[in-house]
């Protein structure tokens, strides 16, 4: 994170797209980890589309 520990910096961090923060690149890689959110910007290349854990809807028992 940019700055003192835990202080976010507008356009470095984050930006606001409308009502919703967004997390850049650079902040997420200095995260250290991937919290399987879908994150926008993720740079571990997560994708909710991508998850094998939860099965999708045209899957039948």
């Amino acid at each position: 994170m940019s700055g003192e520990r835990g202080k976010l910096i507008e356009g470095v961090d984050f930006y606001y797209e409308g009502r919703y923060l967004v997390f850049t690149e650079k902040f997420l890689r200095d995260r250290g980890y991937c919290c399987e959110s879908g994150c926008r910007h993720c740079p571990y290349g997560f994708r909710k589309d991508q998850r094998t854990d939860v099965p999708s809807n045209d899957e039948t028992d």
